[in-house]
């Protein structure tokens, strides 16, 4: 039973803590600006510029923190408060992204072996749910089995996905602490809203990695209890 609780109510505590930690230190944050004034944006395309890439292009998307990075079509989209904003999360937030197109314009290993689990991850997570219920429902009989150890391998890709993902966001986050300052976009005595904001998100990526990762030894638990019976 203590096993089952630490599987099952740390990742979302944990979780739940993640998502605490960014809306704090991202609402915190945008409310301060940067002595330089420059928008986001701005920050996104000379922090590239710095760094060699061309031909990425800087978009406005709605929403908040719904801010990424597209390899494929070379697309940075901002949410419109870092886009347009000037302060120290909008700042770290774009420097972040652009980060990333400097890993895919290096080819940054980890983010080559992220985006090969791309397609592999999209078809586990759309069925991970569906073949899971069904296992678990019909867990006493041979199908059931089946279905379970179908549902492992699905949560198995998902949770490889979520730890190839941590090194691919450290090292973005990195980066954009780096060019922020020596660009002169920021000052040394501004980069602790950043870093506050940037250490925040990451954690989100780390519970995500650990939701689903417990959600993995629950199955393989599951499993190991119908081999037992």
């Amino acid at each position: 039973m203590m096993i089952w609780i630490i599987l099952v109510i740390v990742p979302m505590l944990f979780g739940m803590y993640a998502q605490f930690r960014i809306s704090s230190a991202y609402n915190k944050n945008v409310r301060v600006p940067s002595r330089g004034h420059i928008t986001g944006a701005e920050a996104a395309e000379a922090v590239m510029r710095a760094a060699g890439v061309s031909g990425v292009e800087i978009v406005e998307v709605p929403g908040q923190l719904t801010d990424h990075y597209d390899p494929i079509n070379r697309r940075l989209a901002l949410s419109q408060e870092n886009y347009r904003g000037t302060s120290l999360a909008a700042l770290g937030v774009a420097a972040h992204e652009a980060g990333h197109a400097i890993q895919h314009k290096v080819g940054y290993a980890m983010m080559t072996v992220r985006q090969t689990l791309v397609p592999a991850t999209k078809i586990a997570a759309g069925v991970a749910n569906f073949v899971l219920i069904a296992g678990i429902l019909l867990i006493s009989s041979a199908i059931g089995g089946k279905l379970l150890v179908l549902g492992a391998l699905a949560l198995a890709v998902i949770c490889l996905f979520q730890l190839v993902t941590l090194p691919v966001e450290f090292d973005a986050s990195r980066r954009a602490k780096q060019q922020l300052v020596s660009l002169g976009i920021l000052g040394r005595d501004e980069m602790p809203g950043v870093n506050e904001t940037l250490d925040a998100a990451a954690l989100t990526y780390v519970a995500a990695f650990v939701a689903s990762l417990g959600s993995l030894l629950q199955i393989l638990l599951l499993l190991s209890g119908r081999r037992d019976d």
